[in-house]
């Protein structure tokens, strides 16, 4: 019977390590099957572009399950080697991963020798000697490190004259200088960059030994603004100086009297890299309490070129005949127009929202393929020289273009007014000059066929929504449009906007005027990288 229930027990362990085996199997396979579909649908959407706004949620959606699914092979791997590690006749599940790339080099190492041995672990001789090493690698990260920087003015008396000389004082980016300008870039980023309100970096630097109040942090925001105003009015004026620009804007809640309004945070960006054009992208961004028209009649006031917006009514103004000094070009946005029919034909998105699912319109699906047809060549020739690009726009976009009229015409004429389609095909008709604004980068190599730069460059504002929740006031709407520009021309530049601020606000007080534009930040990147890894 001893002997019936020692085997009994041997077969109940070698079952549960089975068991635990199989489950690490099965989660780990589920991950690496989460994580090929992920690759092949980024690999579809580099492909086919990122017109799909339903693909685009879906990868979003399985990056989260690919996360969740991850963690629970791991849990499920260490639950097998516990197992396994009870039982002698049972090996241990191996779980592949994918293979992780080398640390960077720029990172500075730190060698922590172990005590090498005295005797040979064999026979007990002395007479060892060293033949190599083997050394692993493990990533790790030290908290932040605070300190203050004493500036020591040391003062001489002259024996003769018995009067003092010393050094000047330096100049300091803010008025008391107690901050030093790589904590008022992290401030200032965390705050507008990272979208971190100051109450809760307050209550961080507390739980790290600094006690920061929220009026000393507010302080020191409002000072690095008006610090930095030279900076923004250099970013402005090359923004103005395009021919052409890309126009959005986007909801800010508004604390007002005890509850919240619906403000404006509007954007207008300069990136002529679609074109191989020379200068430098930028962003330009203005807050308002509502949106009115005269805020883009205010905005743009003195410039004319060409606009590329949605069809939003408020931009009519700048496009008036008898403007001065001239009337502004519209050009409008062929991602509006195909999301127009695209949210006729998305089922899965209307349910998910609780709308009632309907027929998906064959009008609908055939017009966002002829649209997709119009961006697959615009990936074709996006980067290219303004007269490569209107070359083929005219070889092989305008045919198409032509088409989609006279098609759209047909189907409208045979629909009823109340048609959902009807409305989609109306968006782009039923304004005097709508479809030649549609139109107009057939005619023009420059031009994008989207507005999507301007929706790039308010990416940031909407993920910020969510931690900061409001504007306090309209100052602070307005402080936060002024720091968007800094930040986001920073990112659209490739370069580090924590890094090229902190240099920024150190270097800014003691150069002259005259050298402002060193430190603008198209032209700091170069110089602004080596300086950054120097420190």
């Amino acid at each position: 019977m001893r002997a019936a229930l020692a085997a009994s027990e041997a077969r109940a362990a070698s079952a549960e390590a089975d068991l635990a085996q199989v489950q690490a199997v099965v989660t780990t396979s589920e991950a690496m099957i989460r994580h090929l579909k992920l690759e092949i649908a980024k690999m579809r959407r580099e492909q086919y572009g990122q017109s799909s706004e339903r693909r685009a949620r879906l990868i979003d959606q399985m990056e989260f399950q690919l996360e969740e699914l991850e963690a629970d092979a791991t849990e499920d791997e260490i639950a097998a080697d516990r197992v396994a590690a009870k039982i002698t006749n049972v090996s241990a599940f191996e779980r592949r991963r994918p293979a992780r790339k080398p640390f960077p080099e720029h990172l500075p190492r730190e060698r922590l020798i172990i005590e090498a041995p005295s005797t040979c672990t064999c026979c007990g001789s002395t007479r060892i000697v060293k033949m190599g090493e083997d050394i692993t690698e493990t990533l790790e990260a030290i908290p932040r490190q605070w300190k203050v920087i004493q500036t020591v003015r040391e003062k001489f008396t002259c024996r003769d004259c018995e009067k003092i000389s010393q050094s000047p004082a330096p100049f300091h980016a803010t008025p008391r200088g107690w901050a030093g300008p790589n904590l008022l870039a992290t401030i200032l980023f965390e705050k507008f960059g990272q979208h971190q309100p100051l109450n809760r970096q307050a209550e961080r630097y507390a739980r790290e030994g600094v006690d920061l109040s929220l009026s000393t942090l507010a302080d020191q925001v409002g000072a690095c603004a008006t610090a930095l105003q030279p900076i923004h009015e250099l970013i402005r004026a090359h923004v103005l100086a395009a021919e052409r620009l890309h126009g959005d804007d986007t909801t800010v809640p508004l604390l007002a009297r005890g509850a919240t309004r619906q403000a404006r945070l509007w954007t207008y960006v300069r990136d002529d890299r679609p074109f191989a054009g020379g200068a430098p992208p930028a962003a330009l961004f203005y807050f308002s309490p509502d949106r009115e028209k005269t805020h883009p009649n205010r905005h743009l006031a003195g410039w004319h070129g060409i606009l590329q917006a949605d069809a939003y009514g408020g931009y009519n103004d700048l496009y008036r005949a008898d403007r001065s000094p001239a009337p502004v070009r519209s050009a409008l946005c062929w991602s509006h127009a195909r999301r127009k029919f695209f949210e006729l034909a998305d089922i899965a998105g209307n349910v998910r929202k609780g709308k009632p699912a309907h027929e998906i319109s064959p009008v609908a699906l055939e017009a966002v393929a002829r649209i997709d047809a119009l961006f697959d060549i615009e990936r074709g020739i996006n980067g290219m020289f303004v007269e490569e690009r209107l070359a083929a726009r005219q070889e092989h976009a305008r045919p198409r273009v032509e088409e989609l009229y006279d098609w759209l015409r047909a189907q409208h004429a045979q629909m009823s007014k109340h048609n959902p389609v009807a409305k989609a095909i109306n968006y782009m008709f039923d304004k005097e000059g709508r479809w030649e604004a549609f139109t107009r980068f057939l005619d023009d190599g420059r031009l994008c066929l989207t507005n999507n730069a301007a929706e790039r460059a308010l990416r940031g504002i909407a993920l910020g929504r969510k931690s900061w929740l409001f504007a306090g006031s309209h100052r602070g709407g307005e402080r936060a449009a002024f720091m968007y520009s800094l930040i986001v021309t920073a990112k659209m530049n490739d370069i580090d906007p924590q890094a090229w601020l902190a240099d920024v606000l150190a270097r800014m007080p003691g150069i002259p005027v005259s050298r402002l534009p060193e430190l603008l930040p198209w032209n700091w990147s170069s110089a602004g990288h080596v300086r950054q890894k120097a420190a």
